[in-house]
């Protein structure tokens, strides 16, 4: 088995950080890079600068062990994993230009046997590219584009696959899908995922592996959207959504997911737009259900209209900021659309509630709006809106709730 002293992660994010911090809590060698010198420095202390289960004792445990480093500087490596932001644009196409960015940077560092793997979740075909932004980097090594199964350097895509909440467990356990642009390629970055994935991983090539991801969650996406669509048809004719998914979810073969606010998450919300960008002409349904739950929020905040026109001084509470339940990642959140729309609306005194941040995002600078305690602002308000279902929010005295509106946009009460 190839001997892997030394890995370069790029980009030490929500995927980035655990996959450095797993690898080095197995004995290798890492460092990793950032751009943004706060992450950097937070990570030299022993920190993780996002909330996520056990990471901080993890990161803290590696870096005092010397086997994790962060720094703002590339350097050589053996092999250089690729795990940095791939955005939407304004007009729903990818942003790969920090994949493009990452690639560009590390190819001085590149030596002859060196493995480059793309984490970032990526439109198909984007491997290839990066690989040929290398090659042209540099001429004096061979890349799988070029030389085949003869190249210096071998290239691959393993996509992450985990949720926010549970990302050490599963970066570690889950099956992963490992695709090489030659089948060199993917074979030598299969024998690095070996020395931390316990779960089962399925080597094919870099575009099967592209669109996998974006598979999983397009598939998602539009589920989702069917029940998005059925809240709004029961929301019309006076039926209860909840008790309808659960008669219809009694069929042995069929499994509704749970409406909400909204899709939310770097990951649903996103990738269903890189398969329409790749086929706009053929991916209909694709778009359809992203086009589905991105209505959502304006069909949440035009019931809240609704019921604040019944009061005479309307105090609402929103309760939930994240994208989705117990966790701090308020990422493409619906809840934060729709309380950005409710203040913008200028409906009365909105006070907001997530328990797992401590100030409102710059998106929320706006007087309407007050970050609150739970029972303060469950309290003080005529008109509640539950938007995610954390635990926190669940044992709430009905009491409490006489006397009130609510909207419960995710079943939970």
């Amino acid at each position: 088995m190839p001997q892997f002293r030394k890995i370069e992660v790029v980009g030490l994010g929500y995927i980035g950080l655990p996959t450095a911090a797993v690898f080095a809590d197995q004995g290798v060698e890492v460092v990793g890079i950032d751009t943004k010198s706060g992450v950097v420095e937070k990570v030299r202390q022993g920190k993780a600068h996002f909330g996520e289960p056990n990471l901080d004792a993890l990161v803290r445990r590696v870096v005092e062990s010397g086997k994790l480093r962060a720094s703002l500087e590339h350097e050589e490596a053996d092999a250089y994993l690729i795990a940095v932001p791939t955005p939407l644009r304004a007009d729903h196409r990818p942003d790969v230009s920090f994949v493009e960015a990452a690639a560009a940077a590390i190819a001085p560092k590149l030596k002859a046997g060196d493995l480059v793997i793309l984490e970032s979740t990526s439109p198909v075909g984007t491997t290839e590219s990066i690989s040929a932004i290398m090659g042209a980097a540099r001429p004096d090594l061979s890349f799988p584009h070029q030389k085949g199964e003869l190249s210096d350097i071998r290239v691959a895509h393993c996509p992450e696959r985990v949720l926010p909440g549970r990302i050490l467990e599963e970066v570690v356990n889950n099956p992963r899908v490992i695709g090489g642009i030659t089948r060199k390629c993917a074979q030598l970055a299969l024998s690095l995922y070996q020395i931390v994935v316990k779960g089962e991983c399925h080597v094919t090539n870099a575009r099967t592996a592209e669109l996998s991801k974006l598979t999983e969650n397009a598939f998602r996406d539009v589920n989702i959207a069917f029940a998005n669509e059925l809240s709004v048809i029961c929301d019309l004719q006076g039926i209860n959504v909840w008790e309808l998914i659960r008669l219809a979810n009694l069929h042995p073969r069929v499994n509704i997911l749970r409406p909400g606010p909204g899709v939310g998450g770097h990951c649903i919300a996103v990738d269903p737009w890189f398969i329409v960008d790749g086929a706009p002409q053929d991916a209909r349904l694709i778009r359809a259900g992203r086009e589905i739950n991105d209505a959502k929020p304006d069909f949440v905040v035009s019931k809240v209209r609704k019921r604040a026109g019944e009061l005479r001084q309307p105090v609402i509470a929103c309760l939930g900021l994240s994208y989705k339940a117990d966790v701090d990642d308020l990422r493409e959140s619906p809840a934060v659309e729709v309380v950005k729309k409710l203040a913008g609306a200028g409906l009365g005194k909105i006070l907001v509630v997530e328990p797992h941040v401590n100030r409102l995002p710059a998106e929320l600078d706006n007087a309407n709006l007050e970050l609150a305690d739970f029972e303060v602002a469950v309290k003080a308000a005529n008109l509640i809106v539950l938007l995610v279902s954390h635990r926190a929010f669940m044992h709430v005295d009905r009491d409490m709730l006489k006397d009130k509106f609510v909207i419960d946009t995710v079943g939970a009460w």
